[in-house]
């Protein structure tokens, strides 16, 4: 019969400390419980029968600062995810943005890139893409480098095409890849004007002059006080009027911030600073 493995919320604590100390990595802004079903997947995955042979694991060095961020932290993404929201920023927002004559976007916790791409294609499809700047940036530096190559799975893509009709796509999705032996490579015009940087959104800094911050289903797996942080963290990266894009299972409605944001569309949230 098979264990049921346990961590107590000491044990809990303590793989936070040793993820700090021993790896560099700060995990304690995350939510507690997404957190523990992340730590008891990994310590399955190493076949540690407790925490106590996982701590051992973890001293000893057996994983790689990638090994552990992969299987703590949560890389699902797709193109043109909850199409509503691309395609009210395009019929909506793009028309503010085209008033700039460079356009800052900042994508945190941007995975694999395939949101980034998504926005690309359609920056493109207004004529906006050459003046747009899109800073992508995730923790993990493993899934930066596959968000550089471009290249995703011929199947997902092709799941994708119905999603960027909806999303407002003028052309075929086909017309924005090259496909070769079940995978397909992103054009490159669309991450030309791409910058790709790790960053922490639990302790990291600000950018500067941006004028929309997409950080879509990352909040989801922070605490209330990182989230919060992390909000002020976005208000200070913001030009006046700048907007922000949460995902749509978010929300900034109960934090201390919101006083300082316009809600634009409350169901897709999609905020706008006020100044």
């Amino acid at each position: 019969m098979e264990t049921l493995l346990e961590i107590s919320e000491d044990e809990l604590a303590d793989f936070v400390q040793i993820a700090d100390n021993l790896y560099g990595l700060d995990f304690s802004g995350y939510a507690q419980e997404s957190l523990r079903r992340r730590v008891l997947r990994l310590m399955k995955i190493r076949a540690c029968d407790s925490f106590a042979t996982f701590k051992y694991v973890l001293a000893n060095h057996s994983l790689t600062n990638d090994e552990l961020l992969n299987e703590i932290t949560v890389n699902t993404t797709e193109m043109f995810r909850d199409f509503e929201v691309f395609k009210f920023l395009k019929d909506q927002v793009f028309e503010v943005l085209e008033t700039y004559p460079r356009i800052n976007i900042w994508h945190a916790g941007c995975s694999t890139g395939e949101e980034p791409i998504s926005l690309a294609i359609l920056l493109k499809e207004q004529g906006l893409l050459k003046r747009s700047v899109q800073y992508c940036t995730d923790i993990n530096s493993e899934v930066l480098e596959m968000a550089k190559k471009g290249i995703y799975g011929l199947k997902e893509i092709k799941e994708y095409s119905t999603n960027y009709i909806n999303s407002g796509g003028a052309s075929s999705l086909s017309d924005y890849y090259v496909a070769h032996y079940g995978k397909v490579k992103m054009n490159n015009d669309l991450s030309k004007n791409m910058v790709f940087t790790k960053h922490n959104l639990v302790n990291g800094t600000s950018f500067n002059q941006m004028h929309m911050i997409m950080c879509r289903n990352v909040f989801i797996y922070l605490t209330k006080e990182q989230q919060d942080r992390t909000l002020r963290l976005f208000l200070d990266s913001l030009t006046p009027r700048g907007y922000l894009v949460l995902g749509i299972k978010e929300s900034a409605m109960f934090s201390p911030v919101l006083n300082e944001l316009e809600i634009i569309n409350g169901k897709l949230r999609i905020y706008r600073k006020k100044r």
